[in-house]
């Protein structure tokens, strides 16, 4: 069961509301000196120049007053629950600048994501989390790039770890 709080319930109940959904999103990698925190709402003015806004956040351990969540012009759609499919995500990034396809052709390894949503209003409270996502792929061209998340494929866990041996496994072998 997913615990809401009780402001993000009459936001979903009431026809109007002036409480805002927040998606955090932190990518960790090992070749990156710190983590990326990016955010859909542009709530506050965080430096003049340049001029750059975003989200004052605790969430995942950020200091809010030197690591703010970034706002970036991105759609994001919120992992689901199908029963039958991995919990995966879609980012459509506005490719307003060149350093997006450049951070995201440098990788060789997939780097890792966490998500959040959160309310505008209490961006401290966590209404839903995503943990330990990967990024499997990334397109662009032009105008928007488009990013995949979901867990780690199980596809690569190595199946079997251990050989069925009588020495191993000798309750096998009877």
């Amino acid at each position: 069961m997913r615990l809401v709080s009780v402001n993000a319930r009459r936001a979903h109940d009431d026809p109007i509301t002036d409480e805002v959904h927040v998606a955090l999103f932190q990518f960790e990698h090992p070749d990156l000196d710190a983590p990326v925190r990016l955010s859909t709402d542009p709530g506050e003015r965080i430096s003049t120049d340049p001029l750059r806004y975003g989200t004052r956040s605790r969430w995942n351990g950020a200091d809010p007053a030197t690591e703010p969540y970034w706002f970036v012009l991105v759609s994001a759609e919120i992992p689901g629950d199908l029963e039958d499919a991995p919990a995966s995500a879609t980012l459509v990034l506005e490719n307003v600048s060149n350093d997006i396809a450049a951070t995201l052709r440098s990788f060789t390894t997939r780097p890792t994501v966490h998500m959040a949503v959160v309310l505008a209003a209490s961006p401290d409270i966590v209404e839903q989390e995503y943990r330990g996502m990967v990024v499997p792929g990334a397109e662009g061209d032009a105008g928007q790039v488009v990013i995949s998340i979901s867990r780690d494929p199980i596809e690569q866990e190595q199946v079997p770890m251990d050989r069925m041996t009588k020495d191993r496994f000798p309750g096998l072998h009877r």
